[in-house]
């Protein structure tokens, strides 16, 4: 037999504490440092944590937000089916926007994604939700607008969209002007589905002091 551990526990424990010995946490706050640390395990980079922007009460204010039965707001459905529903304090909704059956037409309608459609189609629940936003930057500059318009804002934005275009772009845009929202996102154009639910399930799992 091949030589490797087969124990989940020491896997898990072992895998955090390289993660800790690696990166360079010290700028975070502890509890903010737990979600920095499960967002590299997700994807296996501790250069991760250079990356990324976050305000000091994201973990308390999203945390409180889903414990007071706040939904969550995923621009993807990768997203949403990464989220760990046992670990939500109050069997919050999870609610995948682009998977919204009226996201396409409305995205016809108006020239923008699904995704975008969504935020716009969900509008209504957009006050003090947690927002996990992994893959479409349209999602999040479409958030800003609307915020701009003013609809209510969300407790937290969590995650960040990945790719090349409008990636980065969106996210500086928030982190410049928050709109009365939290946030910790990766920055650049690095993010993506795991990402996002990593955050939430981490800030879920927060009064356990997971990682």
């Amino acid at each position: 037999m091949l030589d490797y551990i087969r124990d989940a526990g020491e896997i898990y424990r072992q895998s955090f504490a390289t993660i800790r010995d690696e990166a360079d946490l010290s700028r975070f706050p502890e509890d903010v440092a737990r979600v920095v640390v499960r967002l590299i395990h997700t994807c296996g980079q501790v250069d991760v944590a250079d990356h990324v922007a976050f305000t000091d009460d994201v973990v308390t204010r999203a945390h409180a937000a889903l414990a007071a039965g706040a939904p969550v707001l995923c621009d993807s459905s990768m997203v949403a089916a990464g989220i760990t529903a046992a670990r939500l304090p109050a069997k919050n909704d999870v609610i995948s926007l682009v998977a919204d059956p009226r996201a396409p037409e409305r995205a016809a309608a108006t020239g923008n994604t699904r995704s975008a459609a969504g935020v716009e189609l969900w509008a209504d629940r957009l006050d003090g939700a947690v927002v996990a936003i992994g893959n479409a930057p349209t999602a999040l500059f479409r958030l800003l607008e609307l915020l701009d318009d003013g609809v209510p804002a969300p407790a937290a934005v969590l995650g960040g969209p990945v790719g090349f275009v409008g990636s980065a772009q969106s996210k500086d845009e928030l982190i410049a002007r928050p709109r009365s929202m939290s946030y910790l996102v990766v920055t650049g154009r690095r993010g993506g589905s795991a990402m996002a639910a990593a955050a939430v399930n981490a800030i879920a799992s927060a009064s356990e002091g997971v990682a």
